[in-house]
């Protein structure tokens, strides 16, 4: 199977998120091979600003014509921005996942443990072991 678009300049966690971290805000949304899975996105369930998360805790939820899928907390912190335009056009997330497609901003209380996010090497070896 072929892991889709797997950006270099991102981290990946092994439940299929995509982070971004500029400073203490990591930007969060599914990868490419994530939304392909998922199919149709038809609604996401957008965490309310201020929503205070701890590592791996479910944020929101996605659903698409197949299924229901949680997207989980990079690390601790609380949710500083939701890509609102997503309640009208949650097809954003399959057309354009590492851009217009983003999910949601957090705040961070401390670093994201190395452990837990993957290179875009390992994310992508992920993948293929999984296909």
């Amino acid at each position: 199977m072929e892991p889709g678009k797997i950006p270099t300049d991102l981290k990946y966690r092994p439940t299929h998120e995509w982070v971004r971290v500029e400073g203490t805000v990591a930007t969060v949304g599914i990868t490419d091979h994530a939304q392909s899975q998922l199919t149709d996105i038809v609604f996401v369930d957008l965490p309310a600003v201020g929503k205070v998360v701890t590592p791996g805790q479910s944020v929101l939820v996605l659903e698409s014509v197949k299924t229901v899928a949680d997207v989980y907390a990079p690390g601790g912190g609380r949710v500083s921005a939701a890509n609102g335009e997503l309640s009208a056009h949650p097809e954003l997330v399959n057309q354009d996942p590492y851009g217009k497609g983003w999910l949601y901003k957090l705040e961070l209380s401390g670093p994201i443990a190395a452990a837990d996010l993957l290179t875009p090497d390992a994310y992508r070896a992920l993948v293929e072991s999984s296909a």
